[in-house]
């Protein structure tokens, strides 16, 4: 539809006119309705928005007639306009500036649990170091590595019972030291 033609149905719409609405919509709906479309991604939020669009077309069409541009251009504009609103209304704002980033604040341990921590793995190697040192291998095995009895007992080429003696064995000598 020609430029002139589209001026002068939205000149019309300005005056009121309900038939030159129905007309303009038709030229131009699947125009506008593929921009929408194209800026929302989802068919029903785009039709929704067209006829948004139309509604304000019908309330600023006297806009049009004082500003001399396109009129394609124009109804495209809108439309554009309208729908990049539409998205941003879509995304949440942070009502709070502190609010935001919380989520990915360091959630480790604060100083003092870090020294306490650091002082406590102090106290574990202490103790560690009065285990036999197979026996100290096989406890850092079973619980740091995460090894079996069976693969301990493997790698230390002695029976499966005995590895389990051996671990428990250690285990509470660790406690004992520990409690001291």
């Amino acid at each position: 539809m020609a430029g002139e033609d589209l001026a002068g149905m939205i000149s019309r719409v300005s005056l009121g006119d309900r038939a030159a609405f129905s007309a303009l919509y038709s030229a131009t709906s699947p125009k506008l309705f593929s921009v929408c479309l194209r800026i929302l991604k989802d068919r029903t939020d785009a039709e929704d928005a067209l006829q948004e669009i139309f509604v304000k077309i019908w309330h600023r069409a006297d806009r049009f007639a004082s500003s001399g541009i396109n009129p394609l251009g124009w109804l495209m504009a809108i439309a554009r306009n309208h729908s990049i609103d539409l998205l941003r209304a879509r995304k949440p704002v942070a009502s709070n500036i502190d609010e935001e980033g919380w989520d990915i604040a360091d959630s480790g341990a604060d100083p003092e649990q870090a020294a306490v921590l650091k002082g406590e793995g102090k106290r574990i190697d202490t103790c560690m170091e009065e285990l036999e040192s197979d026996r100290a291998g096989a406890v850092r095995s079973a619980y740091v590595e995460g090894l079996s009895y069976q693969e301990l007992a493997d790698r230390h080429a002695v029976p499966l019972n005995t590895m389990r003696t051996w671990l428990r064995r250690s285990l509470l000598k660790l406690r004992e030291c520990l409690d001291r």
